[in-house]
């Protein structure tokens, strides 16, 4: 049968060209930051080598590994379309709040945080792939087709966002829960709402921050945290083990310099001084060993990556993939100053990863599941029938 006049042009046309489906710089960008991470988390890992022996390359084969299966769940969450997620989404959501309680009775405690399941010589943070969950959930929300966003729809996200939250103060785990909020208020914000609901969410978001400091929600050791930043010159024995650490952390950037020390040849890295440096503090490997010019171009790349997320959510067809992807872009961009601004001392120590650089699992299987899903809206955003 030949097509008639009423069918869509869409469907005569053909295809668009491959180049025109992909963003070629999201996707660079993104390899790039993994690859120059991969290199750094060898660096902070591989161990004091001598003659007789040889660099640890156990984290190396794990991130790269991580790395590989990030790429291929990214491919497949391009693929993912809005209508499937809305269909999925209760039974993921539901999934998450549960392996967000099963995790406080049979997960695995690190560094004061009981917040993962331990698989062998794996550990899986299942507040990682909750971040996209409570975006997705935000996204379907307040993106409302036929009326503007009201009181009741704010309401109804602050508490989507607002339960696993308070699963995760019960780890505790602040970091992560600082990105839910950040994410929570950013999207909250853009979605349209009118200024007086906005002010009275800081209002509520000023007293629940107040709150939680002064009682007894967190632990002992995020509260010398906090002081060693707050109350740099008040500094009492039980905080000063995490003011060592921060010390350490801004003598291994300003050892860089501007060239650095030369890879794999930082004196702060070899000698391990830095805590939890192939995670948290990753970022001093690259201050320390490629200086200010090698942190820059990593820094870069993640801007480069947090463009094209912020620039697709301008191309975005519906009100739900612009709001997902200004969520994605607000998590990613959120992680990144944190954790760079801590190893600095511009920001308190939260155990916060740097997207795509820090070694980790959950992390960077989320991270490229996100950009996956960025990925796909670009791909939508020529194709008629995906606005809908």
């Amino acid at each position: 049968m030949t097509a008639t006049a009423t069918e869509p042009a869409r469907r005569n046309a053909s295809p668009d060209p491959w180049w025109l489906l992909v963003d070629p710089f999201l996707i660079l960008a993104a390899l790039a930051t993994a690859a120059i991470g991969s290199v750094l988390v060898y660096s902070a890992t591989r161990g004091v080598v001598s003659d007789f022996t040889e660099p640890s390359t156990d984290y190396l084969e794990r991130q790269v590994l991580f790395i590989v299966m990030g790429v291929v769940v990214g491919v497949c969450a391009a693929f993912v379309s809005p209508r499937l997620m809305r269909r999925l989404y209760p039974l993921a959501y539901a999934a998450m709040l549960a392996a967000l309680w099963l995790v406080l009775q049979v997960g695995v405690e690190v560094n004061g945080t009981k917040g993962w399941f331990s698989l062998g010589a794996f550990r899986m943070q299942p507040s990682e792939p909750g971040k996209l969950v409570v975006i997705i959930g935000l996204a379907l929300l307040l993106s409302p087709r036929r009326s503007e966003v009201g009181l009741r729809r704010v309401l109804a996200a602050v508490g989507l966002a607002a339960a696993p939250t308070a699963l995760l103060l019960l780890q505790p785990d602040l970091g992560t829960t600082l990105v839910y909020l950040v994410v929570a208020v950013v999207m909250v914000v853009v979605s349209g709402i009118k200024a007086r609901w906005i002010a009275l969410l800081a209002i509520v978001a000023v007293a629940g921050t107040v709150g939680v400091y002064r009682s007894d929600a967190l632990a002992e050791y995020q509260e010398a945290r906090l002081r060693v930043y707050l109350f740099e010159s008040d500094v009492t024995d039980e905080s000063a083990s995490y003011a060592f650490n921060v010390e350490q952390a801004q003598i291994a950037i300003g050892n860089g310099g501007l060239r650095g020390q030369g890879l794999f040849q930082g004196t702060q890295t070899r000698s391990d001084l830095v805590p939890q440096q192939q995670t948290d503090f990753i970022f001093t490997v690259a201050g320390e060993e490629l200086g200010l010019r090698g942190a820059s171009v990593l820094l870069g790349l993640l801007a480069v990556l947090l463009f094209r997320v912020w620039r697709t959510a301008q191309l975005a067809p519906t009100p739900f993939e612009r709001l997902m992807c200004t969520g994605i872009f607000a998590m990613l961009l959120f992680q990144t100053f944190q954790s760079v601004g801590m190893t600095m001392g511009m920001m308190p120590v939260t155990g916060i990863p740097l997207p795509l650089v820090s070694y980790g699992g959950s992390s960077m299987l989320t991270t490229m599941a996100s950009l996956g899903l960025v990925a796909g809206v670009y791909r939508r955003r020529l194709d008629i029938e995906g606005m809908r």
